[in-house]
């Protein structure tokens, strides 16, 4: 191949949209400077108030380094460098926000303790209180993956059958529209009568959070797959279970999807409120001891830990849906 074909091959190849910010070595250095300000301003500026900085220091000095090695690959890597840019901006916030948090917090206690700690405080809060926090974030992640695969399989049987049958959409539906309304936290009171345990009563609020978008959003998906794609099928011979199968719930995917994504979302809701009232562990079961205490510093960690938790399981499933789902790249946009 001459240089001239491989030049034009190249610029064949379709751009990945998910990433358009300016691939710009400003911002990175930018970012750079934010973290670096965030140590100096914690080195020298003095506290209002009594803590050990040092688990924060670490943190901002493992961040400036991770990012220049982040740097360093992305002169070597296109993909990583893709990925790496785009998000520099956001990353160039947030260290701008620990900076600003730490002066307005432990350096001039503008905002009042005990109900605004700085950042420093809570990050030693994580390091001193980490066994317990992790054992918190375990049940918490068990009672809702139990729910939610609960929830998405009972979903997805009942947005089939009501999508795709007239008599179950007959009976289902008025459930459906009805239930819908109601959030699930609402049945607590109940389910901790019914259930013997405030764990199988958490599970089942959640089941019911996951239940109804992924039905609705299942239903809806197969609802409106084309006539012309069964009267094809029909035409070729395909039999009824084929016809679901392998047209109408393929079609209703990117619809199944969304409503998982929704139901992650009210689930975790769910989750953390379930856990406040009724339970004797989890993420929410420290942030009510700990709001009880007067604990803020704790109750922030614990806020801290369910963000993460969330984010990786809204990535996880955002993994699933694009490999499940790569048919359309290049398509949407």
């Amino acid at each position: 191949m001459t240089k001239t074909s491989k030049t034009q091959s190249t610029k064949a190849l379709p751009q990945d949209e998910r990433y358009w910010k300016p691939k710009t070595s400003l911002w990175f250095w930018a970012t750079e400077a934010s973290f670096i300000a965030g140590v100096l301003i914690n080195l020298y500026i003095p506290d209002e108030v009594t803590i050990n900085p040092h688990s924060y220091r670490i943190l901002l000095g493992g961040a400036i380094v991770l990012l220049l090695v982040f740097y360093i690959v992305s002169k070597q890597n296109t993909a990583f460098a893709n990925k790496f840019y785009h998000r520099l901006e956001f990353i160039f916030a947030i260290g701008v926000f620990m900076a600003v948090w730490d002066i307005l917090t432990t350096k001039t206690s503008f905002l009042p303790l005990p109900y605004f700690p700085g950042l420093a405080q809570i990050i030693g809060i994580m390091v001193e209180d980490r066994a317990l926090l992790l054992l918190s974030a375990g049940h918490s992640f068990l009672l809702f993956s139990l729910g939610m695969v609960l929830g998405t399989f009972f979903g997805l049987l009942s947005g089939i059958a009501t999508g795709w049958s007239r008599q179950w959409d007959y009976w289902l539906s008025p459930i459906i529209r009805v239930s819908g309304i109601i959030p699930a936290i609402v049945w607590l009171p109940i389910a901790l009568v019914l259930f013997p345990t405030s764990f199988t009563a958490g599970v089942f609020l959640i089941v019911i959070a996951s239940w109804f978008p992924v039905t609705s959003m299942t239903a809806s998906g197969i609802i409106s797959t084309p006539k012309t794609y069964f009267e094809i099928a029909k035409t070729l011979g395909a039999s009824k279970k084929f016809q679901l199968f392998r047209i109408a719930v393929p079609y209703a995917m990117p619809n199944i999807f969304i409503g998982i994504l929704t139901a992650v979302a009210f689930s975790f809701v769910t989750l953390i409120v379930s856990e406040m009232v009724g339970a004797k562990a989890g993420l929410g079961y420290y942030i009510n001891w700990a709001k009880g205490w007067g604990a803020y510093d704790k109750m922030y960690a614990a806020i801290i830990i369910i963000a993460a938790e969330f984010s990786l399981i809204l990535a996880l499933v955002g993994a699933i849906r694009s490999y499940v789902l790569r048919w359309q790249r290049g398509i949407l946009k």
